[in-house]
C-alpha cells in the first residue's frame, strides 16, 4: 500500500490520502460536480495533469476551466489540436515545436510548400472537428530509444533532435489525443473538448528552426484561444482598434518620422515629429529642474570601461563595437557605443571628492544609447537599435535609499497622470538566479524595497502592486512600472533599480561622517524609458488625437478665399507670439478639402478665416473629432487656446 500524504486545501482543511491517489480522485472525493468541471490540479502551485498521482504532501488546488490558470492549458491544448489538424489535412508534414505565448500559441511546421492565409479557415474547421471528438489526453513515459525509433519511423526528424536535447534526468513524455500523439512536457487538460470553440488562427509566418538563420526555414501558424467567445471577441476588437492606432501608420499620416533600410532600427525624425520629441524632453527637463543635475557622458568609450562594469560579459552580444577604420592608426583600440548611461555617470560622480553632506547626488541625462536587436524584432518606435533614455542615477547612503525610491515613485506616477495614464501596476522584481553580490546584500536590498512597496500601496490605493520573483537585474532588485493604455494594453516603461554592484566595481566612494571611505548606493531610474518607445505608446494611446499642450502642430489657420490671406498670416503670427505652434494653409483649395486633410493629419484645432472673419477680427474654430463650430473674437480665441495649451506641470506651478 502506498504511503499516506497530507494535503492542505484552499479553505485550510487538511486531509490524508494515499500517495497514489490522482487529482481526479481527489476532485471526485470533494464533489461529483467539481470532478466534472476539473481540468487539472496544482500541488504547491505547480500545475499537473488531473490523472497524475499526488505522490507527496502539500497545498492542493483543483483547477476548473474558469480558473485564470486554465487559460494557458487551453492554449497549450489548442496548439496540439492545431498540429493534429495539419497532419490530418496534409499527411507528411512534420511538426516541430508549439509553445504557448502571450495571448495565444503557435506551432512550427516543416513542409515543402509553405502554408498560406487561405489555409487557415480549412485548418480551423478541422480543429473544431477534433475538439468535437472530445478525445481524452493520455500520457505515456517512453525510453529515449523507443521515442527516437517511433518518431524516426514516422519521418519526424525534428522530434528526434528534440529528444536528443532532453536532459538525462528528465522523462520523455508522450501525450496522446485519440491515436495522434506528440512529444510534450505537459500538462494538459482532460480532453480536447475542454478547449472550447473560442479560438482563431491569426496568421502564418516564416521561422528558422531553433531561431537560427543557418537552419531550415519552417512555417509558423499563430493562433489565439480564450476561455469564452466574449473574451475572444474583446481581444479581436482590441486588435482591430490597435491596427487603427498603429503608430507607424499615424506617423506617416501626421508626417512625424520614417525608417529606411540604410539605417535599420534608427529613427528619421521629421520636423513635426522632432518638435513632439523635444516637447517631451522639455516637459521632463522641467520636472527635473532643481532636483537633478543634467549631465552628458560620451557615446563612445573604451571597451575596458564596459569590462569593469560587467556589461562586456553580461551584455556583449547586444553591444556595437567601434574601431578606427584606419588599420595603421597608432592608437587603434576597441571602443563600444554605449548601450546604457550608468558607467558614464559613475565616472562623473567619481570626479572630485564627495562628502556624505553632498548626498544624495542625482545625475540625469537624455542619453542616446545603441543596442543590437535582431532585424526581425525591430518594430517602429517600439523596438529600435538607437534610442534616447530619460535616464538618471542617484548616489545616496543606505539610510537615504527608501526615501529616494519614494520620491522617484511620486515623480513617475505624476508624470504618467499628466499624460492621461491612471491605471498603473508596480512590479517588485527580486533576485535572479544569475546575479552578482552576496546573499546578505540582496537580503538587505530586498527588505528595503519591500518596505517601500508597502508605502506605495498605502499612499494610493488605486496603484496596484505585484511581485515578479527572480526578475530583478543582475546587480539588484527593482521596481517596474507598467501602465495600461486606452484600449487595455499594458506597457512597461518606468523603472527603479537598486545597485550595490557598480559603485564597488568602479571603486566609487564618499567620505562619511567619521572621515572614512564608504561606498554609495546607486539607484538607476527611468520614467519614459526609451523616449522613442514612449512616444510610440502615446501616439497609439491617443490615436494621434493629442491634447493641445502636447500636439506637434497645434493650430492650422486655413482660408476660405484669398481675400483673407493677409488676415490669416496675422492670426498665425499672434498665435505664435502666444506660444502656440501654428501654420497657415493659403492654398487655392475648397475649405472642406483643407479641413479633411488637416483632420487626417490629426491637427487639434483649425481656425477658418474668410472675408467676414477678416472684417470682424474673428475666427471660426473647428476641433478635431467634432462637427461643431464656434466663432470667437480673435483675442478671446487665442487666450482660450493659450490657456488650453499650457502644459499641466506649468499649470500646477501657476496655481
Amino acid at each position: 500500500m502506498a504511503e499516506a500524504v497530507s494535503l492542505t486545501f484552499p479553505d485550510g482543511s487538511v486531509r490524508n490520502f494515499d500517495a497514489a491517489t490522482t487529482g481526479a480522485d481527489i476532485a471526485e472525493s470533494i464533489s461529483k460536480s467539481l470532478a466534472k468541471k476539473a481540468v487539472a490540479y496544482a500541488l504547491d502551485g505547480s500545475i499537473r495533469d488531473l490523472s497524475d498521482p499526488v505522490e507527496r504532501g502539500g497545498k492542493i488546488e483543483i483547477i476548473t476551466r474558469e480558473d485564470p490558470r486554465a487559460l494557458e492549458l487551453i492554449r497549450h491544448d489548442a496548439a496540439h489540436v492545431l498540429a493534429e489538424a495539419v497532419q490530418e489535412l496534409w499527411p507528411g508534414t512534420q511538426v516541430t515545436i508549439g509553445p504557448v505565448i502571450e495571448n495565444g500559441f503557435y506551432y512550427d511546421f516543416a513542409r515543402n510548400e509553405p502554408f498560406t492565409p487561405e489555409d487557415l479557415p480549412v485548418i480551423e474547421k478541422k480543429m473544431r472537428e477534433i475538439i468535437d471528438r472530445n478525445e481524452r489526453f493520455r500520457k505515456e513515459v517512453w525510453s529515449r530509444d523507443k521515442a527516437k525509433k517511433v518518431f524516426a519511423e514516422k519521418g519526424e526528424t525534428y522530434k528526434v533532435e528534440l529528444i536528443d536535447a532532453i536532459s538525462e534526468d528528465q522523462d520523455v513524455k508522450i501525450y496522446f489525443q485519440g491515436d495522434w500523439f506528440d512529444l510534450c512536457r505537459g500538462p494538459h487538460m482532460v480532453s480536447t473538448g475542454q478547449i472550447g470553440k473560442a479560438f482563431k488562427l491569426m496568421k502564418v509566418a516564416g521561422a528558422y528552426w531553433r531561431g537560427d538563420a543557418n537552419n531550415a526555414m519552417l512555417t509558423r501558424i499563430y493562433g489565439t484561444a480564450w476561455t469564452d467567445q466574449q473574451q475572444l471577441d474583446d481581444y479581436l476588437n482590441m486588435l482591430e482598434e490597435a491596427e487603427k492606432r498603429d503608430h507607424r501608420r499615424l506617423g506617416r499620416e501626421m508626417d512625424l518620422f520614417h525608417f529606411q533600410e540604410e539605417g535599420p532600427g534608427v529613427v528619421f525624425w521629421h520636423a513635426k515629429g522632432w518638435r513632439m520629441f523635444q516637447n517631451l524632453v522639455s516637459y521632463m527637463r522641467r520636472r527635473l529642474d532643481g532636483v537633478y543635475q543634467e549631465v552628458n557622458a560620451p557615446q563612445v568609450l573604451d571597451h575596458s570601461l564596459w569590462q569593469t562594469s560587467g556589461h562586456w560579459d553580461w551584455y556583449k552580444e547586444n553591444m556595437f563595437k567601434v574601431e578606427c577604420a584606419d588599420e595603421e592608426a597608432e592608437d587603434k583600440r576597441v571602443f563600444a557605443l554605449k548601450p546604457m548611461n550608468c558607467p558614464g555617470h559613475v565616472q562623473i560622480f567619481k570626479h572630485g571628492l564627495k562628502s556624505y553632506r553632498d548626498l544624495p547626488i542625482r545625475l540625469a541625462e537624455f542619453g542616446v544609447v545603441h543596442r543590437y536587436e535582431p532585424s526581425g524584432a525591430l518594430h517602429g518606435l517600439m523596438r529600435v537599435r538607437g534610442f534616447t533614455q530619460d535616464d538618471a542615477h542617484i548616489f545616496c547612503t543606505e539610510e537615504q535609499l527608501a526615501e529616494e525610491c519614494l520620491k522617484i515613485n511620486d515623480l513617475i506616477l505624476s508624470t504618467y497622470a499628466d499624460f492621461g495614464f491612471e491605471e498603473i501596476t508596480v512590479y517588485f522584481s527580486t533576485r535572479p538566479e544569475k546575479r552578482v553580490g552576496s546573499d546578505a546584500l540582496w537580503d538587505h536590498a530586498e527588505e528595503i524595497m519591500s518596505g517601500v512597496l508597502k508605502r506605495i500601496q498605502q499612499s494610493d490605493n488605486r496603484i496596484k502592486t505585484a511581485i515578479n520573483p527572480g526578475d530583478g537585474a543582475f546587480y539588484g532588485p527593482k521596481f517596474d512600472y507598467v501602465l495600461k493604455d486606452a484600449i487595455g494594453r499594458q506597457w512597461q516603461c518606468g523603472t527603479t533599480q537598486v545597485d550595490f554592484n557598480l559603485p564597488e566595481r568602479f571603486n566609487a566612494f564618499y567620505i562619511d561622517k567619521d572621515s572614512e571611505k564608504k561606498q554609495p548606493v546607486m539607484i538607476h531610474r527611468a520614467i519614459c524609458g526609451s523616449m522613442e518607445r514612449f512616444l510610440g505608446i502615446l501616439i497609439e494611446n491617443y490615436a494621434g488625437h493629442f491634447p493641445l499642450w502636447f500636439a506637434p502642430l497645434q493650430v492650422v489657420v486655413a482660408t476660405i478665399t484669398s481675400d483673407a490671406d493677409d488676415y490669416a498670416r496675422q492670426v498665425a503670427e499672434q498665435l505664435k507670439a502666444a506660444g502656440l505652434s501654428a501654420e497657415t494653409d493659403l492654398r487655392n483649395e475648397k475649405i472642406n478639402y483643407k479641413v479633411r486633410e488637416h483632420s487626417l493629419a490629426k491637427v487639434p484645432v483649425i481656425l477658418v478665416c474668410g472675408k467676414r472673419e477678416a472684417e470682424e477680427g474673428s475666427v471660426n474654430i473647428r476641433r478635431l473629432g467634432s462637427r461643431d463650430q464656434s466663432s470667437l473674437p480673435l483675442a478671446q480665441a487665442i487666450a482660450q487656446l493659450a490657456e488650453e495649451a499650457t502644459p499641466p506641470d506649468i499649470r500646477r506651478a501657476k496655481a
